[in-house]
């Protein structure tokens, strides 16, 4: 009796389990909701990819380098848009750290902090590359690169081997601040 009554419990668990679909980690527009440090294995596209070789020459122009990375522990005020970190982080030289902008789907204060400081760029430089990044293996980055270029931006490019390949390519890293998302 007892066997069976565990048997019964443990054959309704499995069947509880498998009517409660799992959670996808990509939306319906394709883009990544969880499990942002895993391998990317697709194309940014409408971005393009650019190789660490590639960003190092037009860090060197006018292009706006855009970091995406979370301020791990850190919190931002709502009412200042200044952040505070738990955290020192350090970027790529002249980059603008928008953190938590990767993620899907973006706060919308946050993304549009961001897609004004494009916009501004923008105005200066009409065909200068964007180059989004975050670190290697990590979907923030993919995710903001792509949307951006979905909304039109053009010459978005995503720098897939992030702070990590800049930094192992003999590049130096400077420390970052967020930018507030609003003034």
């Amino acid at each position: 009796m007892l066997l069976s009554l565990a048997v019964a419990v443990a054959g309704t668990g499995a069947a509880s389990a498998q009517a409660q679909p799992a959670t996808a980690p990509f939306d319906a527009q394709g883009y990544r909701t969880a499990a942002f440090r895993a391998p990317v294995d697709r194309d940014p596209a409408p971005a393009a990819a650019i190789s660490v070789a590639g960003a190092r020459a037009l860090a060197r122009g006018a292009a706006l380098f855009i970091d995406v990375l979370p301020a791990e522990g850190g919190r931002r005020d709502p009412d200042s848009g200044i952040w505070t970190l738990a955290n020192p982080h350090e970027t790529i030289p002249g980059a603008l750290w928008f953190p938590e902008t990767g993620r899907s789907p973006p706060d919308p204060v946050l993304w549009q902090a961001l897609t004004a400081r494009v916009a501004l760029f923008r105005r200066r430089h009409r065909f200068a590359p964007i180059v989004v990044f975050c670190r290697a293996d990590c979907w923030m980055s993919w995710n903001a690169a792509r949307r951006l270029a979905s909304q039109g931006i053009r010459h978005v490019r995503w720098l897939a081997e992030g702070i990590e390949g800049w930094h192992d390519s003999g590049a130096r890293l400077v420390p970052a601040t967020p930018v507030p998302d609003h003034p």
